[in-house]
């Protein structure tokens, strides 16, 4: 089932680079853009999280914490992380919980690879409810970080 807009976005529990599990209920109070990406220190993936890293002041000016998921092991991700000096929290999602009630998961993938992350982009406001979703199904394409914004603008 979709997340849709409007519902309480599902919890979960992963766990961070610096292997502390993080939940989404932690951020209470604040607003979260969650990144669901496929795969780490691939192209299209590194560019979006290095234009979130490079625009991650007009993020916290919003009051929002944002938030990477992959399927990678968090040891992957902790050396994506520092290769690319991100400064946001990434998750690993290796046993597909969070992937999976957001409903962001490829059946299939490149090169025959089963179940990784779909790109998609979720806004929760303060309360957890979803304010914005949107999964995609070219992992080429990018969020509309334009739209991504202009939400978390009305929100505050």
């Amino acid at each position: 089932m979709s997340i849709q807009v409007g519902q309480q976005a599902p919890d979960f529990k992963l766990f961070n680079t610096d292997k502390k599990e993080i939940s989404l209920s932690d951020y209470q109070g604040k607003n979260v853009v969650i990144l669901f990406f496929p795969l780490a220190f691939t192209g299209v993936c590194t560019a979006e999280l290095c234009s979130i890293r490079d625009n991650y002041n007009i993020y916290t000016a919003l009051n929002t914490e944002v938030i990477g998921i992959s399927i990678d092991s968090l040891f992957s991700l902790d050396k994506f992380k520092k290769e690319q000096n991100y400064n946001f929290d990434l998750l690993s999602d290796f046993n597909k919980t969070a992937a999976t009630a957001y409903n962001s998961l490829y059946e299939t993938f490149a090169f025959g690879m089963i179940g990784v992350t779909k790109r998609s982009a979720f806004v929760i406001d303060k309360n957890g409810v979803v304010q914005y979703a949107e999964i995609l199904e070219d992992a080429g394409k990018q969020p509309d970080f334009d739209a991504i914004k202009a939400c978390l603008k009305g929100l505050n």
